[in-house]
């Protein structure tokens, strides 16, 4: 089965807050619970065709919320009044936020993991492995802490848990953007993102503390490939290599099938290949990359591959993300979205395609995406869910539009839902409807788009989808103004793609047309070749084409002669698609 991963960011879900303030706190913006994530919800996310849910900002993490017996965190590092939950203070414990009683939070959790499982999908959590909170210190598993034993006067050691800063340079006072954080006085840390100073910027990672898995990142891959082999013994192993693995059994003992691991990249490759093997060795588990070829990364080869042969089941696939928004935002062309789509690319099998998560903006947003993100969804959807056999990733709001038009704070106006304050998701609040989540509240044009997810999702398991080969169309199209790259009188030619998939096992064949346009419909001829045809093996004299967004439409009939000659005529709404059976 092709995973579809659903983001649900539990502090946003189900909050049914109204008419909140900027930087307001849980009091006054609402926080959703894992309660919340009720049956009536999981019923129709598994409807929607979901297999992998990722509860997001599980893990208890640096806020300026204060709770029995767990006081808020210094101001100066959390961000936003929630705080991050990529800030982690406790690898063994779930935010108490997110809990009707913060007391058996634990327990709440646990509730909620039976529930995703009753309904067929596996629960995932953050795995947040390249760094900390400054703040870290598990009441959970004390016996698992970091740093209790490092040699702080060094800035390297192959047992210590961080790394520390030279008191030879600066005045030994860690000085971050809203003040000093009094207990790195005279032993400082290095920040999550690699920033060796006392005086991280607002634009670095600051509130974190940057983990050592035996190799000095500043020397890079040679000396983080030199790390233990995958069957090492466990006193040759890094000390934090050890911890680590505790956080992944803890989470696997609680029913947690899966774990989105944060900037995979930064972490040394040896570290997974044994953590991975380990983790499989309790059982089924599903290990997803954020991950990217930058310039942080501990390998010299590329990043992604490289990772899925240490054992990931999947990377994030940034570049085709990036290359169908260039269509809007940096004068990009349908015609050259081929070569993200290349079968013998690991990345068409094993990438995960999104057009929206938590650290991207909304399409709604009207600042990215030309401004078109709302009209041209249905388009961008299926071009980047269709044109692969990976995993899909669909972040909550995103079928129906959200625009991060909610409170904020510290996120500020990027065009993304806040991960640090606490906010709301003003349109799936209408959807949600106070836990009832029939969309009762949902004007009709909101409806007609989750609708549409809904089946875009559920078509990702036809076996020309899943599994099928990938031949892109454009290029036959060339002659035709609509397809070409001079632009056509009504549409732009760099606005249609159209593309086939097909599977030999079930020798089914999908065409699928989009049309990305927000101006105006698309009325083409698609033209094939012998080659196509042949790829497809489609040797009859007649075809039809059954479009599967619309059953109710008769078919479309054409003789092989004439799709070779004149093509199949069709027409694409603005901003939308049509996925068309070929027989």
């Amino acid at each position: 089965m092709r995973p579809v991963i659903y983001q649900l960011f539990v502090r946003h879900f189900s909050n049914q807050a109204r008419n909140g303030k900027q930087w307001g706190t849980k009091a006054e913006n609402g926080c959703g619970l894992f309660t919340g994530v009720n049956d009536a919800a999981l019923r129709e996310l598994a409807r929607m065709g979901v297999t992998h849910l990722w509860l997001t900002g599980v893990l208890r993490h640096a806020t300026q919320t204060a709770y029995p017996g767990l006081p808020a965190h210094p101001p100066s590092v959390v961000k936003g009044i929630a705080g991050s939950p990529y800030a982690v203070v406790d690898y063994f414990d779930v935010d108490p936020d997110l809990a009707e009683h913060p007391e058996t939070r634990m327990t709440e959790f646990r509730d909620l993991l039976v529930r995703v499982r009753k309904w067929g999908m596996i629960p995932m959590i953050d795995f947040v492995p390249n760094h900390v909170s400054r703040c870290y210190a598990s009441i959970v598993a004390p016996q698992w802490e970091f740093g209790r034993q490092d040699r702080t006067e060094m800035f390297f050691d192959r047992n210590n848990s961080y790394f520390y800063l030279d008191r030879g340079v600066g005045e030994g006072r860690m000085m971050l953007p809203d003040g000093e954080f009094l207990p790195e006085r005279g032993c400082g840390r290095v920040t999550g993102n690699n920033a060796a100073t006392w005086t991280p910027l607002n634009t670095d990672w600051y509130e974190t503390v940057k983990l050592n898995y035996g190799c000095d990142y500043r020397h890079g891959a040679a000396e983080a490939e030199a790390l233990p082999g995958i069957m090492a013994r466990r006193e040759a192993l890094p000390r934090t290599w050890l911890l680590l693995d505790e956080v992944l059994a803890w989470w696997q003992s609680m029913g947690v099938g899966g774990f989105r691991c944060d900037m995979a990249h930064m972490v040394p490759l040896p570290f997974w290949r044994w953590a991975i093997a380990h983790a499989r060795l309790r059982g089924e588990v599903f290990f997803v990359a954020e991950a990217y070829n930058d310039g942080m990364k501990l390998t010299e080869q590329d990043a992604l591959p490289a990772l899925l042969a240490a054992g990931f089941n999947a990377v994030y696939d940034a570049e085709a993300y990036h290359a169908l928004r260039g269509l809007y935002e940096s004068g990009g062309w349908a015609n050259d979205l081929d070569r993200f789509h290349r079968p013998e690319n690991p990345l068409f099998s094993c990438g995960v395609r999104y057009v929206e998560n938590h650290d991207e903006p909304r399409m709604a947003s009207p600042a990215f995406w030309g401004s078109a993100g709302e009209k041209v969804a249905r388009a961008v959807m299926a071009a980047q869910f269709f044109t692969s056999c990976g995993p899909v990733l669909f972040y909550n709001g995103q079928e129906v539009a959200e625009r991060a038009d909610g409170p904020t704070g510290f996120g500020g106006t990027n065009g993304r839902t806040s991960i640090f304050d606490y906010t709301t998701l003003p349109r799936l609040q209408l959807w949600y409807n106070h836990g009832c989540c029939d969309g009762a509240e949902l004007p009709m044009e909101l409806h007609a788009l989750r609708d549409f997810c809904s089946r875009l999702l559920r078509m990702l398991q036809l076996p020309a989808i899943a599994r099928g080969g990938f031949y892109g169309l454009n290029w036959a199209n060339r002659q035709t103004a609509q397809f070409g790259r001079e632009p056509g009188e009504s549409v732009s030619g760099h606005l249609v793609y159209a593309f086939l998939r097909y599977d030999s096992a079930s020798h089914s064949a999908l065409l699928i047309v989009c049309n990305f346009s927000s101006v105006a419909a698309a009325d083409v001829h698609v033209h094939f070749s012998d080659d196509a045809c042949n790829w497809a093996r489609r040797t009859a004299h007649t075809f039809q084409f059954r479009d599967l967004l619309a059953p109710d439409e008769p078919p479309i009939s054409v003789f092989r002669a004439t799709l070779l000659s004149s093509g199949l005529p069709l027409s694409i709404p603005v901003g939308s698609a049509r996925v068309l059976s070929w027989d």
